[in-house]
């Protein structure tokens, strides 16, 4: 009797609930990476990440309930907060010792710096020089006297000599990192004995002749006082020093950068994985119908003595819009499908973004001549509005969307038999139950498939009990709302029931049914890309491809490859490993262009599919340089008779990146000839001042340049990148007379008294 029944609900099945849109489905999947990385110490056995939404994504458009994390480690929280998907892990532990960790100065990548100096004064006889420097032998200050560069009185400078001097090594404020800024290692879990001091030899002043360090603790630097180089600033005398006549300070100074290795035995904590989660589209007005057959119950019914009553449940939802006011009118249409002289309208003008309403029919007793009739119904919801509305696709004035519904009558044997109740009810009471199945009308065969029946509601009660008939499908739904079930290879093209029986608190049964056919159980191949799509900055490419549930896809047969279109060439695309199965894998180009990036799958099965995508690498924009200086300044005794010149840097990147360093250099006409050709350029700062004084000594005109270079603003992939790539421009380019600066003398003052 079950297979008679299965034959007769597959040739037979009358629809009683269709809900169809005028446009796409408003909902989508996205994924959200976590940052692949390896930590240390027990500050980060568990860790929380702030993940930022995709673009055109808001956190108001999220599901919640959707958020799913997936990866290795243990979830301890998974949540929305400050407009951002807050994930908290536990780390996956692993005992393991580093070698290579930098100690640097409280600071990824910030080094160490010491600038000791040694005083040098003239005498007051305006030629001798007294020279204080480090004696490194009996490990104390020595001083000699050296008459001055020239012939004049006085001798501007002492001779160009290799002096010494000493700085203590300091390791105070270090903070040690393995490899990134944000894997930092606790100093406790350094081991002292591998600990080595390394000197920045990119740094180096040209001043710089040697080095020594003594017991680990102590420089002994060796450099040049060079007149040409101006490495010095004023100094007070000491008491003990005759200030008079030609007497002059100065402190002539050096500097070293420094940072020190060494290895670790360190704990650490490994995080990786992804959040998924459903969110809503962004959309424009969008129109949704929604049509239930209240009449008859079940459907099909048996046909009594007289015509069968018919009732048609049709409602129209409008998404994407919020002016009310606007809505002129809501329109609703049913006739009998091909009848145009059973046309009935209906007109609502409520402002509201939700109205529905009822269609009575019958059909008629003599209309079933044979054993079994069904009667097709098609329904229209429109809605106007009073002003036309500006889309992305044009202007409307009305949406409308078609829908259709079927209701069937037997004489004597049922087409579809429902499933019965799980008990003999007692005598019903109240109105029945509205059964609503939603649910796929094409599945791929192997795949899990969520069936509803949820939406099922009791006019004047509640539901409690839900029966399910899923023949020829795997897996069984039980007593529940919804379920999943799922067919085989060997079904594919054919279409099975799906029948559902509900039950209320009276004992009323209400029942419907859908059908569903079985497709190929073809993979669908994806790809996308995310990050800043930038030259030199981190990309990651994420393989989006699914396979039905149970025919998963065979990773050893993935194909990925990036290519090259216009502007960079396959050796700019830079990655570490291989692209053969991943799901995520970052990527870094070294030029801007067009770039390609395909996919091939296959699932277990032999099914395969393949996608690509297209994208463009901006280039990274050189900064842009500017400073401000005073066309004139003049000399002052209270700055030692120096004029002191303000500088004010401007630059800024116009795409986003930060100013990192900034070398300023002046150089003087010495012949005042007009031009500062064939003049030597002194660097005065390197440390990224952005506002500085200038100390000169000389009358005349000086002409100083601003070299900035960048840091990336934004993540990238440090083994494919060096300092070239970062972008760097110097002042040139601004206009002569914004970078000259001439020193003059002040007229003296002078009192007339009789």
């Amino acid at each position: 009797m079950k297979k008679i029944w299965i034959v007769l609900l597959t040739v037979i099945l009358v629809f009683v609930y269709i809900p169809q849109n005028i446009k796409a489905a408003n909902s989508q999947s996205k994924t959200v990476s976590i940052p692949s990385e390896i930590l240390n110490g027990s500050a980060n056995a568990q860790k929380s990440y702030y993940l930022d939404l995709p673009s055109g994504v808001s956190s108001s458009a999220i599901n919640v309930s959707s958020l799913k994390y997936n990866g290795t480690n243990q979830k301890v929280a998974l949540t929305m907060e400050n407009g951002k998907i807050k994930v908290t892990l536990k780390g996956v532990e692993a005992k393991q010792r580093i070698d290579n960790v930098h100690g640097y100065n409280a600071s990824f990548k910030i080094p160490f710096s010491t600038n000791p100096g040694n005083s040098i004064w003239r005498y007051s006889d305006g030629v001798r020089w007294q020279i204080n420097e480090w004696d490194p032998y009996a490990n104390a200050q020595k001083h000699s006297d050296r008459n001055g560069q020239g012939n004049g009185i006085p001798r501007d400078d002492p001779p160009d000599m290799t002096v010494v001097t000493q700085s203590a090594v300091s390791r105070s404020g270090i903070k040690w990192y393995d490899k990134n800024v944000n894997s930092v290692i606790d100093s406790s879990q350094i081991i002292e004995s591998t600990v080595q001091l390394v000197v920045d030899t990119d740094s180096l002043p040209s001043t710089y002749v040697n080095h020594n360090v003594v017991n680990g603790n102590q420089f002994i630097i060796y450099y040049k006082t060079d007149a040409a180089l101006r490495n010095y600033g004023p100094e007070q005398l000491s008491q003990n020093f005759d200030p008079s006549g030609h007497a002059l300070g100065r402190r002539y100074k050096t500097n070293l950068s420094y940072y020190f290795t060494g290895s670790a035995n360190v704990t650490t904590y490994k995080y990786s994985g992804n959040v998924s989660f459903d969110y809503t589209l962004p959309t424009e007005p969008t129109l949704t119908g929604t049509v239930t057959l209240n009449k008859p119950n079940p459907n099909p019914t048996k046909l009594g003595d007289k015509d069968e009553p018919v009732q048609i449940s049709l409602m129209g939802q409008l998404q994407g819009y919020n002016d009310a006011s606007n809505i002129d009118e809501w329109v609703f249409y049913a006739k009998e499908k091909d009848k145009n002289n059973t046309l009935k309208t209906k007109k609502e003008s409520a402002k509201t973004f939700n109205v529905s309403t009822l269609f009575d029919f019958e059909i008629k007793k003599s209309s079933v001549t044979g054993e079994h009739f069904t009667q097709e119904y098609a329904l229209t919801v429109l809605i106007r509005f009073k002003k036309p509305i500006v889309t992305k696709n044009g202007t409307i004035t009305s949406l409308e969307q078609p829908l259709q519904i079927s209701a069937g009558v037997y004489k004597n044997n049922p087409t579809v038999t429902f499933p019965p109740p799980p008990t003999n009810p007692t005598t019903p009471e109240g109105k029945p139950p509205i059964a609503r199945i939603s649910a796929p009308r094409y599945v791929k065969a192997g795949d899990d498939t969520l069936i509803s029946g949820a939406a099922s509601y009791d006019p004047d009660g509640y539901i409690n009990i839900y029966v399910w008939e899923t023949s020829g499908a795997q897996g069984e739904i039980g007593n529940a709302s919804k379920g999943y079930v799922w067919y085989t290879p060997e079904q594919i093209g054919q279409t099975f029931p799906i029948a559902l029986t509900v039950v209320d608190n009276e004992n009323q049964t209400g029942s419907t049914s859908r059908e569903i056919t079985v497709t190929e159980p073809k993979p669908s191949a994806g790809l996308a890309i995310e990050g800043t799509l930038k030259q030199n900055r981190k990309t990651t490419l994420f393989n989006r491809s699914q396979s039905p549930t149970r025919f998963p896809l065979v990773s050893s047969k993935t194909r990925v490859t990036i290519t090259a279109v216009s502007g960079g060439t396959n050796a700019d695309i830079k990655y570490s490993g291989t692209l053969s199965d991943f799901e995520s894998k970052d990527v870094l180009f070294k030029k801007p262009g067009k770039y390609k990036a395909t996919i091939y799958v296959e699932n277990t099965l032999g099914y395969s599919d393949s996608s690509e995508i297209t994208f463009d690498i901006v280039p990274d924009e050189v900064p842009y340089n500017y400073f401000t200086l005073p066309g004139v300044v003049y000399r002052s005794p209270d700055f030692g008779n120096n004029a002191i010149v303000s500088l004010d840097d401007i630059s800024y990147s116009p795409d986003k990146d930060v100013i990192g360093r900034r070398l300023w250099e002046y150089r003087y006409d010495s012949n005042n000839d007009g031009s500062f050709a064939g003049e030597a350029w002194v660097i005065f700062s390197n440390e990224n001042k952005d506002r500085l004084n200038l100390e000169l000594s000389e009358v005349g005109k000086y002409e100083v340049r601003l070299t900035v270079f960048e840091e990336f603003g934004q993540p990238t992939i440090d083994e494919f990148v060096t300092e070239a790539d970062r972008k760097s421009t110097n002042s040139d380019g601004q206009k002569l007379s914004s970078r000259v600066v001439e020193v003059k003398n002040r007229a003296p003052e002078v009192d007339w008294s009789w």
